[in-house]
């Protein structure tokens, strides 16, 4: 069974990163976790040409994102991590996310949606400078979980939890609590 680990900050050793090593750290054994840093992707970007819908996969021209795209598919269940930037995900995580909607949901021909990923687990991890409370207050946490949860729940996945760590800035350091509420939900798989 194969767990694939999105790691959309563009720092490889930052908070995000950290946390997302602590909820691998949790995996039984039996899982193949195969990590990606999405920063590292070639990607062009979405065209809104709407013909990936029936081929489940982009009509550009091969690159990272059909690679990664075709690993989404593949992976049992995901973990996915992202810095908090201006309330939502990292700007290269979407780029990711928006080249692979066919992969994530299907169209039915009436145009509603439904989940190609049903029923595999997921774990969303996020970190943001804005101190606790002003991070849920302003948005900003809160809305990076909530844009990852929309693509998620869209695929249908069942979400396992989440981690938040709020005030990077002025603290640094995760702490012992959060590391150990990684773990146990990597163990959750």
């Amino acid at each position: 069974m194969r767990i694939l680990v999105l790691n959309g900050s563009p720092r490889k050793n930052g908070t995000v990163a950290n946390l997302l090593k602590s909820v691998v750290d949790g995996i039984p054994n039996k899982y193949e976790v195969e990590w990606i840093n999405v920063y590292e992707l070639k990607i062009e970007p979405c065209v809104a040409c709407m013909k990936c819908r029936p081929d489940q996969e982009c009509i550009l021209p091969q690159d990272d994102g059909h690679i990664v795209g075709r690993k989404i598919k593949e992976a049992d269940g995901l973990i996915i991590g992202t810095p908090t930037h201006w309330g939502n995900m990292s700007a290269q995580l979407k780029l990711l996310f928006d080249r692979n909607v066919p992969v994530i949901m299907g169209e039915k021909r009436n145009g509603m949606p439904y989940p190609r990923q049903k029923g595999k687990p997921a774990v969303i991890v996020t970190a943001c400078s804005a101190p606790w409370p002003l991070n849920f207050i302003a948005a900003e946490s809160r809305g990076a979980i909530r844009a990852v949860n929309h693509i998620l729940h869209y695929g249908g996945y069942r979400i396992l939890g989440k981690i938040v760590n709020p005030g990077t800035k002025s603290r640094p350091q995760i702490s012992k609590r959060l590391l150990k509420k990684s773990r146990t939900l990597g163990s959750k798989f």
